[in-house]
C-alpha cells in the first residue's frame, strides 16, 4: 500500500495511560516495543507508533485517523482514574489496582478479538503473537510506514479462502481449524458480529459460545476486548490462581464488580503475571 501523510498526535497522559500496562497485560497481539520504548502496531488497518514523554502520548498515524481511530481505540473519553480508584474499594483490589495504574482496556476490531482468543486457548503470549504475525503475514494487507513493512489484520473472507497448507504454516495446531471455521462463518453472515456485539452481555456471550473452538474464556475475551463489554470477566489459569489469592478458595462473583468487572479482571491478571 502507498504510504500516506503522517502526523504526530499528542494527549495528555497522566498515571493512566501506560504503554506497557496497556500493551503487555495480554489483550492485544499486534504491538511491539523497540528498544526505546517506543511501540509499533496496527488496528484497523491503521499502522501506528507510540511513545510516552513527560506526561504526554505522542501517536504518529496516518492524518485524521486520531478522531477515526485511534481516541476510541484507546477509550480516551473514560476516566480510568475514576474507574480505578471505585474498584480500589474492594481493599484487597487495591494492590493490584495500583500495580496495574496505567492499563486501559482496548477497543479492537470484532473479527480481530475472536480469531486472536481463538488462538489464545491453551497458549502464551510470545506464541500467540508469532501465530497472528503469521496470519497477517500471510494474507494481510502491506504497509510501508517509517522504514517499516507491517501487514494489517486479514478480514473474515480472506481468512475463510486459505487453502489448508496455508492454514498449516501457522504452526497453531488444532487451533488451525477453529480459525477456518470461525471466518467461514463470520464471511458468510452466519455469524454476524456486529449484531452480536448489540445484543446484552450474556446473550451475546451465548451467542459465541455456539461457534467451535469457542469456550467460556474465549467468549469473553472477545466480549472485553473487542465488543467493548466492560462487565465480562474472562477467567483462564492465572486467573484462578488470582480469584483464589484475593478472595481465597470458594464461590466468586465477578458480578459484585458490575459493569467494571473487565477493568477489575485486568488489574488482577497483570498482578498476577507480572509482579515478580
Amino acid at each position: 500500500m502507498i504510504a500516506k501523510e503522517l502526523i504526530k498526535f499528542s494527549v495528555d497522559a497522566g498515571e493512566d495511560f501506560d504503554l506497557p500496562s496497556i500493551f503487555e497485560c495480554g489483550q492485544a497481539f499486534r504491538w511491539n516495543a523497540d528498544s526505546d520504548g517506543t511501540y509499533w502496531g496496527m488496528a484497523y488497518g491503521i499502522p501506528a507508533s507510540l511513545y510516552k514523554e513527560e506526561g504526554k502520548v505522542y501517536i504518529l498515524s496516518e492524518e485524521g485517523s486520531f478522531e477515526r481511530v485511534w481516541k476510541n481505540y484507546f477509550d480516551m473519553d473514560r476516566d480510568y482514574g475514576a474507574l480505578r480508584e471505585e474498584i480500589s474499594r474492594e481493599e484487597k483490589l487495591k494492590k493490584a489496582c495500583d500495580f496495574g495504574k496505567g492499563i486501559r482496556i482496548l477497543n479492537q476490531e470484532p473479527w480481530e478479538a475472536l480469531c486472536s482468543f481463538i488462538i489464545s486457548q491453551c497458549n502464551n503470549i510470545p506464541r500467540i503473537k508469532g501465530i497472528v504475525e503469521r496470519l497477517c503475514l500471510i494474507c494481510g494487507e502491506k504497509h510501508n510506514f517509517c522504514g517499516k513493512e507491517m501487514y494489517s489484520f486479514p478480514d473474515a473472507k480472506t481468512v475463510a479462502q486459505l487453502s489448508e497448507s496455508e492454514i498449516s504454516s501457522l504452526r497453531s495446531g488444532y487451533r488451525g481449524a477453529y480459525i477456518k471455521n470461525a471466518a467461514e462463518g463470520v464471511a458468510s453472515g452466519e455469524i454476524n458480529l456486529e449484531k452480536i456485539k448489540s445484543l446484552p452481555t450474556e446473550a451475546a456471550k451465548r451467542e459465541l459460545l455456539k461457534i467451535e473452538g469457542v469456550g467460556e474464556k474465549v467468549a469473553s475475551c472477545t466480549l472485553l476486548f473487542g465488543m467493548g463489554k466492560l462487565d465480562a470477566f474472562p477467567v483462564d489459569v492465572w486467573m484462578k490462581r488470582a480469584i483464589e489469592e484475593f478472595f481465597g478458595k470458594g464461590k466468586f462473583d465477578y458480578k459484585r464488580f458490575g459493569n467494571l468487572a473487565g477493568l477489575a479482571q485486568q488489574y488482577m491478571f497483570h498482578y498476577m503475571r507480572n509482579r515478580g
